[in-house]
């Protein structure tokens, strides 16, 4: 069986988990979590790019276009960008969106995503094991 690429996409602020509002987001950072993850998980290779820059956002997508599937946490850009939203409608790799903290379940803004619609689905509020549910889905092809 031949291995599976992944690619995790976080967004804006990610870069600070485990110090941001560790209330919501829990006081685990990525640099903690990944390795456990991709322990679980050794049939899967899994990348991971952060960035505060939804241009960059938009260029990785795109460079990960012919990927088995990709992981995306947009944070604060799932409620402003068409821009990332047209990203993943034009590249054939399937997109989750996750979520670390229910969106639903805090400030109204919050609960409207500009890119579920163009994503395979939406996993919330299971704090870093959205990551985790997300690779489930993702792993089987």
């Amino acid at each position: 069986m031949s291995r599976v690429n992944l690619l995790i996409l976080d967004g804006p602020s990610l870069n600070l988990l485990g110090k941001r509002e560790p209330e919501i987001y829990g006081n685990q950072s990525m640099d903690d979590f990944l390795p456990a993850l991709r322990a679980a998980y050794p049939q899967v290779n899994i990348e991971y790019f952060q960035s505060n820059s939804e241009g960059a956002l938009i260029d990785k997508l795109h460079e990960a276009a012919s990927m088995d599937g990709i992981i995306l946490n947009a944070g604060a850009y799932t409620h402003t960008s068409v821009a990332l939203y047209d990203a993943v409608r034009a590249i054939s790799a399937p997109v989750v969106e996750v979520h670390i903290s229910n969106i639903y379940a805090r400030e109204s803004f919050r609960h409207t995503s500009m890119i579920a619609a163009a994503c395979r689905g939406v996993i919330a509020g299971f704090g870093l094991q959205s990551y985790r549910l997300a690779v489930e889905i993702l792993q089987v092809r």
